[in-house]
């Protein structure tokens, strides 16, 4: 097997010691769920519940009201109570569908195995796909079916999940891998069917030698699939660095996957869409791995979405010591939280509890041009510049230095010796030149 890679890139430990060996574990059934409408890059879900309605596992409470949107379902039966704004781990409050679990777990009459994928037509697949509310569960949650609605004149001959699983901490898509890697390899063959393409690469980095074997097991008498080993190398997950390791394929500035005629999903995007064709059941669950020095026990859990983060992190012994910091997802991407009352989600892949002393930022001082988050930037940029012009409001220019094809990996931050805000301020200066487009064109 051959193992392939891109150029740029750093090494940050790996940190998954903890909970890379434990299988992954059925978490308890929360007594309240508290599910959010906006789950999902794209428009929000309005409810089509109210309170004092009676709703089951797997219904729908949330209608798509837009393209780029995705629908909500129930993950437990039980009685809405509330229906309000609270917070949830974007940062801001967003309505939620707030239910009362019975305990009964009674299946909603939606939730009916969907046929033989031989059987069922491309568009037959892509509905499913839509109506199951499946969602990117790398992190992004960009919805499912809007990936597959291909925009006119273009062609895509290549489908390929991301089982890189690069950052730090995180070892929820391997267990997915090494206890069920048939549903990947399932849900991968739904997705070419969908497109009706005959490619397809199961991309694996090589410090899960055990996940390369489960899946290459799986998927050898496969047609048309190929398990490929990715260097140990971080943002090896990145939707580009993907592609080019994987096709030689280079996405232009600004482009997007189809335009080299590929999509990309995340292995647990597979499974869910296995599910919701063999079982009919919408994406309501996930798995979620809990860590750090932070936490007495970590885990890999799989939880139903809406559980709080505060009833997750009891579920494994609660705190440990001094803690700094929680944060949804991992720590080069992830989102720091200030609450642990917000609901796990679609694309909650981790917790991570971090140590205080983990979780101290160091002093910045000033560049001394280095030069390293130049050669570390996998999309060959200026960090240094584009967060320059960013700390000086200087937009327009940064618009003109491409910080828009930052992809946020926090590389340049990692490597820089001055602990510049690097990542930081590219953020803010991505999000102040979104803002001038959108007035320009409400003009």
């Amino acid at each position: 097997m051959r193992t392939l890679s891109f150029k740029g890139g750093t090494h940050p430990p790996h940190s998954k010691e903890a909970t890379e060996k434990l299988a992954v574990i059925k978490a308890k059934s929360p007594e309240v769920v508290v599910i959010p409408m906006q789950q999902h890059i794209g428009a929000p879900c309005e409810p089509t519940v109210k309170v004092g309605d009676e709703v089951k596992v797997g219904q729908k409470i949330g209608e798509a009201k837009g393209f780029v949107s995705s629908p909500i379902h129930s993950s437990v039966s039980g009685k809405v109570i509330s229906i309000e704004p609270r917070l949830y781990s974007g940062g801001t409050k967003t309505t939620c569908v707030v239910i009362q679990n019975d305990m009964q777990e009674t299946l909603s009459e939606t939730v009916t195995p969907k046929g033989d994928i031989e059987n069922l037509s491309s568009e037959q697949l892509k509905e499913i796909i839509k109506d199951a509310g499946i969602v990117g569960m790398g992190g992004a949650t960009f919805p499912t079916h809007v990936k597959l609605a291909l925009p006119p004149g273009k062609t895509v001959d290549t489908i390929i999940l991301n089982g890189a699983e690069c950052e730090p901490y995180l070892t929820s898509d391997h267990r997915l891998m090494l206890e069920n890697p048939e549903a990947v390899v399932f849900g991968l063959k739904a997705l070419m069917k969908a497109l009706n393409v005959n490619k397809g690469f199961i991309g694996i980095e090589t410090n899960k030698p055990d996940a390369l074997e489960a899946i290459y097991n799986a998927a050898k008498d496969e047609k048309g699939i190929e398990v490929v080993a990715l260097k140990t190398k971080y943002p090896q997950g990145a939707e580009k660095q993907l592609i080019y390791a994987c096709t030689g394929r280079e996405v232009p500035s600004g482009g997007l996957p189809a335009d080299v005629g590929v999509v990309v999903n995340n292995v647990g995007t597979a499974a869910a869409i296995a599910d919701a064709v063999r079982t009919g059941m919408p994406l309501i669950q996930r798995i979620v791995t809990v860590t750090g020095k932070g936490v007495k026990t970590p885990k890999n859990l799989l939880v139903k979405v809406g559980t709080s983060f505060r009833e997750v992190i009891d579920e494994c012994g609660g705190f440990s010591g001094s803690v700094g910091k929680v944060i949804a997802g991992g720590p080069m991407m992830g989102i720091a939280q200030f609450s642990i009352d917000i609901p796990v989600i679609k694309g909650t892949s981790g917790i991570l509890v971090l140590a205080e002393e983990d979780a101290k930022l160091p002093e910045p001082s000033n560049c001394i041009r280095c030069g390293k988050c130049v050669t570390v930037c996998p999309i060959d940029l200026m960090p240094l510049h584009i967060s320059n012009y960013s700390l000086q409001d200087k937009f327009d220019q940064a618009e003109e230095v491409n910080a828009m094809d930052c992809i946020e990996c926090g590389s340049c931050s990692f490597v820089c010796p001055a602990k510049r805000p690097l990542v930081d301020s590219i953020r803010v200066a991505k999000r102040e030149i979104l803002a001038k487009r959108k007035k320009a064109q409400s003009k």
